[in-house]
């Protein structure tokens, strides 16, 4: 067993939340039991997570999407009051990570996406938008169905870029904003999560591949490395929990 708040500065301490301006609170949102010997870990605090997590006898649920976000209801009641009871009646802690996940260098969804597509010399580029380079040249077709495979998700892919793609930028998430970034930069593809209706037509009259893998196919391993790493530090069970999810 481990003590909650050991294990929630040795996370501060990684992620450095302090230096985000974040839509959510960063850290524990929900506080549980003050002894930690199981972490579920998933990309959101849904209903199902949460289930699954007092099946797995969870005292720590740690996400990259929690509660809490600006602008949203501040009324507990209906769905959010459904999943707050479950965590309050099972002592269980909610952890949240958004911004300085998606940013951290070794655990964050953008470095983690790196390794799970191959993709050489990832670094960041400012911002929360990271490039790097193809192993070798892909034409589109075939970057797609690497996509596929490695994110178990067809990807959506619009765009008149290069023939052939070597270098790439990307940023996991509800990024497709950030194809600007891309486009400065010169890379021949951009990688997000989704889509908006007007990044069809900037991939097509600006000349970028853009590829939309899914928020949460795309946001699936920071969460999963950070876990692990809790893990390995305090001794603790950890186990992700895949409540999959089409967008």
């Amino acid at each position: 067993m481990a003590n909650r708040n050991d294990i929630l500065a040795r996370i501060n301490e990684w992620l450095a939340p302090e230096n985000f301006q974040d839509y959510a609170p960063n850290g524990l949102q929900v506080e549980g039991s003050e002894s930690v010997g199981v972490i579920v870990s998933g990309v959101t605090a849904s209903q199902a997570l949460i289930d699954e997590a007092v099946k797995q006898n969870a005292d720590m649920i740690l996400v990259h999407h929690g509660y809490f976000w600006k602008g949203e209801d501040q009324t507990i009641r209906g769905m959010k009051k459904n999943r707050l009871k479950q965590l309050l009646d099972n002592d269980i802690n909610l952890v949240a990570y958004h911004l300085p996940l998606d940013d951290h260098p070794e655990y964050g969804n953008n470095r983690q996406l790196a390794d799970i597509l191959g993709i050489q010399n990832p670094r960041p580029m400012g911002g929360l938008v990271w490039q790097g380079e193809l192993p070798e040249p892909m034409s589109s077709e075939k970057f797609g169905l690497h996509l596929a495979r490695a994110l178990h998700r067809q990807p959506l892919h619009v765009g008149n870029g290069p023939e052939m793609i070597k270098t790439v930028a990307w940023c996991t998430g509800a990024a497709q904003g950030f194809i600007n970034v891309a486009l400065d930069a010169g890379v021949d593809a951009y990688i997000s999560g989704e889509i908006s209706e007007p990044t069809t037509h900037t991939a097509r009259e600006c000349g970028i591949h853009y590829y939309a893998a899914g928020h949460h196919a795309t946001e699936r391993y920071g969460v999963q490395a950070l876990g692990e790493a809790l893990a390995r530090e305090f001794g603790v069970m950890h186990q992700f929990i895949d409540c999959d999810n089409p967008v």
